[in-house]
């Protein structure tokens, strides 16, 4: 049988509403209290602790549009996409990393619907709307979601971005990185990266694992201190030696 609304309430209003970039930002603050929570709380799924050597491929989803997406479609596309790529990879195969945090305040001014409302509520006076949830602000080209997988794994994970892509409004571009992982190298400079020195822009030095990212290893921009030599942009004091001086100076 079929389940009447209770008289008073009505749905949640469709996303047209709140879909377009057109004010500043408005975030929780002190002034701005009683924000629901978003409903996007786990940002990185998978095997997120493994090391960059592990996953090559990396697949994004960018925003071909400048507009708002809600912290609800935000999760369920993280659902989607893992329920996929769990199917087809495995559950230890990939790592996906949410890329947007829903910061925006949606407001919303409700209006009454029972009967004799128009006593009750003055119309569009004081029309200055109440939090009703959380979204993100995305730029044309900004990355919203990431997979970084095997090579086997590429074309689930393309898949998987595409079934994602229905839960967002506007238009998406699913694109398959050229560059290792989470990494800035593409493929081929950071195999050779990795066992000898490289030059990256403008730099030569060696490519490092930092867990799931790297670090660039070169002589630049080392403090002046570690290589024993006193100087007042390092935060160092005139005349006293720190720990870097007294290692390097076999003190």
């Amino acid at each position: 049988p079929r389940v009447s609304a209770r008289p008073g309430t009505m749905g949640r209003r469709p996303w047209k509403c709140s879909r377009y970039c057109k004010n500043k930002p408005y975030i929780k603050s002190r002034y701005c209290r009683g924000v629901p929570e978003g409903k996007l709380k786990i940002f990185d799924v998978g095997k997120k602790r493994m090391t960059c050597d592990v996953f090559p491929a990396c697949v994004h989803l960018l925003s071909l549009e400048k507009e708002q997406i809600s912290s609800e479609s935000l999760e369920a596309a993280r659902i989607s996409a893992n329920k996929h790529m769990i199917n087809f990879v495995g559950k230890d195969n990939f790592h996906i990393r949410m890329r947007l945090h829903p910061f925006n305040i949606i407001r919303i001014n409700k209006m009454l619907t029972c009967a004799g409302a128009d006593r009750l509520q003055t119309g569009m006076r004081g029309a200055y709307g109440k939090p009703y949830g959380l979204c993100a602000r995305v730029k044309i080209n900004q990355v919203i979601m990431s997979i970084r997988t095997s090579l086997k794994g590429e074309d689930a994970a393309c898949t998987a971005l595409r079934k994602a892509k229905f839960k967002f409004p506007g238009r998406q571009l699913v694109y398959v990185s050229r560059n290792w992982g989470f990494t800035p190298y593409p493929k081929e400079l950071f195999q050779q990266g990795r066992t000898e020195e490289v030059e990256w822009r403008g730099a030569t030095g060696r490519i490092v694992g930092d867990g799931v990212g790297t670090k660039f290893i070169s002589g630049k921009g080392v403090r002046l201190s570690k290589q024993g030599i006193w100087h007042k942009s390092s935060g160092d004091i005139k005349g006293k030696w720190n720990d870097a001086m007294r290692l390097n100076r076999n003190i």
